[in-house]
């Protein structure tokens, strides 16, 4: 007969596993918390500064760093995260040191492509793309810290780097204001990185391994390619989008469409925070207890699409001199499209839980084939509602494409729960 102590161990184990998965969890919001805030301040500080044409220009270096970002995740950081997660702490460090060259080696090699494609296209753009190429090993190395940090359960670390990020971008910025272009400004929020990336070395104790890249590509190379087109589809549908609407409709377009997502910020924090630690929690959770990552999939992604809609009602009552205030002249341009964007935000919250659950059984030939349909639907959308209704028209039709693309992933998402459990069975 089991003794009183053996029966109650099984749910005190479970109560310290939920509240190490809650820790874990809670270190993720305030982590994209300060990240978010940080881009935030950054881009509202803009958007004051040099009005919506300027901003424009600022949105599209942004923007294109998105693109990079998501190579560097697809290639270096994305493999680490599903595979590193949790185990040993020798195997986590030669990794992450790996992981961490690769990522610098992206951020060089496109950091190059950027510098020449800005020398040719002069201008109002090209000096932005110059700066920007400047800055980006720096970029995506302070990226790689947070998810490492994550990967290995010390959300703590990846905090207190995006707060070295924020404290640093202060008197940046102070001084790009002082210059007043839009190229000072991409180099102050890259300078400023830099120093949290520097930063990021001491706290890990690793230094990043370029040399060892190759190695790294080559090892991860059944994820690693899976999830770069996935995720360059991605930021790829954005950048297209950005560049059809600015030629369809004009740059200003570019600069309202960023202004509305700069209202959605706080709740956009909130889902990128969670996508930070949900990869690995449900890994973990698939390990430990693979029947549950269903309903795990479920909670996560319809929590986040019903606190999008409950951010887009608190912004549709906010009064029109406090967005004024907040956006400046971006305001009213950006507030007629808060109805569509906080759709499409929740379409995407929800289809993030499917998202988490797919690449935790690490099954990218499935998620591939979601996000590549929903990239082709997000570019659709936008661009053909921009030709029959300019930017309102735009983005409506991303927030349907959006919510399209939702349904698909949770279609692959129960496919392969089914295929996994009669694996396992």
């Amino acid at each position: 007969m089991p003794t009183e102590e053996e029966k109650t161990r099984p749910t005190a184990d479970r109560r310290t596993a939920r509240r190490a998965v809650a820790g874990r969890l809670s270190w993720g919001l305030a982590d994209q918390a300060a990240s978010s805030m940080t881009n935030f301040a950054v881009g509202i500080y803009v958007a004051r500064s040099l009005g919506v044409t300027a901003f424009g220009v600022f949105s599209l270096a942004w923007l294109t760093y998105g693109v990079v970002l998501n190579v560097a995740r697809g290639l270096a950081t994305d493999p680490l995260v599903v595979r590193f997660s949790g185990t040993p702490e020798a195997s986590w460090r030669a990794a992450t040191a790996r992981s961490s060259g690769a990522a610098l080696g992206v951020g060089t090699a496109l950091g190059a492509v950027c510098l020449l494609v800005g020398l040719g296209l002069g201008g109002r753009v090209g000096p932005a793309f110059v700066c920007l190429g400047v800055v980006l090993p720096a970029l995506l190395l302070q990226d790689t810290w947070r998810f490492a940090f994550f990967a290995a359960g010390t959300g703590r670390k990846a905090f207190v780097n995006d707060l070295v990020w924020g404290v640093a971008l202060v008197p940046a910025m102070v001084v790009a204001a002082r210059v007043g272009s839009v190229a000072a400004f991409v180099l102050a929020w890259g300078a400023s990185a830099a120093v949290a990336a520097v930063y990021g070395c001491f706290q890990s104790g690793i230094r990043p391994r370029p040399h060892q890249a190759r190695g790294w590509l080559r090892e991860q190379r059944d994820l690693g390619y899976r999830y770069l087109v996935e995720n360059v589809s991605l930021s790829g549908a954005s950048q297209l989008r950005a560049y059809g609407l600015g030629a369809i409709v004009g740059v200003g377009a570019v600069g309202a469409v960023r202004g509305a997502e700069l209202l959605l910020g706080p709740f956009l924090a909130l889902l990128m925070g969670l996508s930070l630690v949900t990869v690995a929690e449900a890994a973990r959770l698939l390990r430990r207890a693979p029947h549950r990552l269903g309903t795990f999939c479920l909670l996560l992604g319809g929590g986040q699409a019903a606190a999008a809609l409950l951010w887009g009602a608190a912004l549709l009552l906010m009064p029109g001199r406090l967005g004024e205030f907040v956006l400046g002249g971006v305001w009213s341009s950006a507030s007629e499209l808060i109805v569509p964007a906080t759709l499409g935000v929740a379409g995407a919250g929800l289809g993030s839980g499917a998202a988490a659950g797919l690449r935790a059984l690490a099954a990218a030939r499935r998620s591939l084939r979601c996000q590549l349909f929903a990239s082709a639907c997000y570019v659709g959308g936008g661009l053909g509602g921009a030709a029959l209704a300019g930017t309102v028209g735009s983005a409506w039709g991303v927030a349907a494409a959006t919510l399209c693309g939702s349904a698909v992933w949770w279609l692959q998402l129960r496919s392969a729960l089914r295929e996994h459990h009669r694996g396992g069975a």
